[in-house]
């Protein structure tokens, strides 16, 4: 007879205290591998570990979530590789519609949509794909899109010093459509405009117009 699924809302058969024993054979929580903590995690959700399904999914999670955070040990000037040149240029750079694939700090759910990041260049521009970079090293990490949003923007300020800089995201929240309000066509729309963007409305216009318009 299969054994019975416990609730994943029920107590832990074996509650573990912070520093103590995971499971027999396992040790304290402290010399717990990555692995052995998702293997934990899911005998509390009631599952078998064991099971042919599940037998390497501990593996499995503990790479895929060093994959995904990957971008907190790094800092948005290792990504660039050297691609910041001196251009006398001061025409509006942008790069729309960038894929981000991030986790919400709160429940480890992930959120994903498209950034748009554009800036004014003085006297200095960046390669293209670098802008792609510096959005995946903030959104591979803990991340709140407001604060992920702002960073970006900051990385651009930092590393260019142009006249100015515009972030937009739009994403969709799987905290918000798996569970809690369950709202399948919501999507959170964050900016942070720095510089000629936040002080000069026609610049911004300029932007946000360049986001409305078709795509090539």
């Amino acid at each position: 007879m299969a054994p019975r699924r416990r609730s994943p809302s029920s107590p832990p058969a074996t509650p573990v205290p912070a520093g103590g024993a995971t499971s027999a054979g396992e040790g304290s929580l402290a010399a717990a591998t990555s692995e052995d903590l998702v293997r934990e995690l899911l005998r509390r959700l009631g599952e078998d570990p064991t099971r042919e399904g599940l037998r390497k999914t501990p593996l499995r999670v503990a790479q895929s979530l060093a994959y995904l955070t990957a971008g907190a040990a790094k800092a948005p000037k290792d990504v660039l590789n050297g691609a910041v040149f001196e251009h006398d240029a001061d025409e509006m750079v942008v790069v729309r519609d960038i894929e981000v694939y991030s986790l919400c700090e709160h429940h480890l759910l992930p959120f994903f949509g498209r950034a748009h990041v554009a800036y004014l260049p003085r006297g200095k521009i960046v390669g293209l794909s670098k802008l792609p970079r510096i959005v995946d090293c903030f959104a591979r990490r803990l991340q709140v899109q407001e604060r992920l949003t702002m960073q970006i923007a900051e990385a651009v300020e930092e590393i260019l010093a142009p006249a100015g800089v515009g972030v937009v995201i739009e994403a969709a929240h799987l905290c918000m459509m798996m569970r809690g309000v369950e709202k399948q066509n919501s999507r959170a729309v964050t900016s942070c405009m720095r510089g000629r963007f936040r002080t000069d409305a026609r610049t911004r216009q300029e932007f946000l117009q360049i986001l409305r318009g078709p795509t090539v």
